[in-house]
């Protein structure tokens, strides 16, 4: 960063960590101790979508990898977009495999990175629940690739898009030590209808 840079308030960007998602199966520990949120075992990626046949391989030979366990009983994954024409990579796992979970989402974030994509990327997310059935309450922990930063998102019951930003800062204040916790609020995102939330 330059003197110009400093003068202008302008920073540097933070490389993206993608070793970072590996601290979440022992912060969804600390998270289930701290407010009795279970992992659910569902976990996406969601990447701005690339025309062209380099991406669509990519997408083939990522969908190849996460499935090639399909034959033992494995879960395949999903793809979908959204109403914003984002790409989301839907992961499940049994509810207690989260260090799976996260290998797999760790897997599609370096295959797209490798593969030039790496701009494209721009969160993954790991849902939690609380209780079972339609009463229980959802949150995710949502990893931003460009910040290298979880924040948690909790959409409140109903569906009427509100958050909970009393749990959200309650889970940001139990993961602190867990997880590099984005500081800047205004980072915090909403991810509505995402796939695994």
């Amino acid at each position: 960063m330059g003197l110009l840079d400093a003068i202008l308030g302008r920073s540097k960007p933070v490389r993206p960590d993608l070793d970072q998602l590996f601290a979440v199966p022992s912060a969804a520990l600390t998270l289930q101790a701290a407010t009795g949120f279970t992992p659910t075992g569902l976990g996406s990626v969601c990447f701005a979508g690339v025309e062209g046949g380099g991406f669509a391989r990519l997408q083939e030979d990522v969908r190849e990898l996460l499935d090639a366990d399909t034959e033992r009983g494995g879960i395949p994954v999903e793809f979908s977009r959204d109403a914003y024409g984002y790409t989301w990579l839907l992961a499940s796992h049994p509810a207690d495999d989260t260090a799976g979970l996260v290998n797999d989402l760790h897997a599609v974030n370096t295959l797209l990175q490798d593969g030039g994509f790496g701009p494209h990327l721009l969160c993954s997310l790991i849902g939690f629940r609380d209780g079972e059935g339609a009463g229980g309450r959802s949150l995710a922990l949502v990893y931003l690739y460009k910040r290298g930063t979880f924040y948690p998102f909790a959409p409140l019951p109903g569906g009427a898009e509100k958050r909970d930003n009393q749990l959200e800062l309650q889970v940001r204040g139990a993961l602190g030590d867990d997880l590099r916790v984005e500081k800047d609020l205004t980072r915090w995102f909403p991810v509505w209808g995402a796939p695994g939330l």
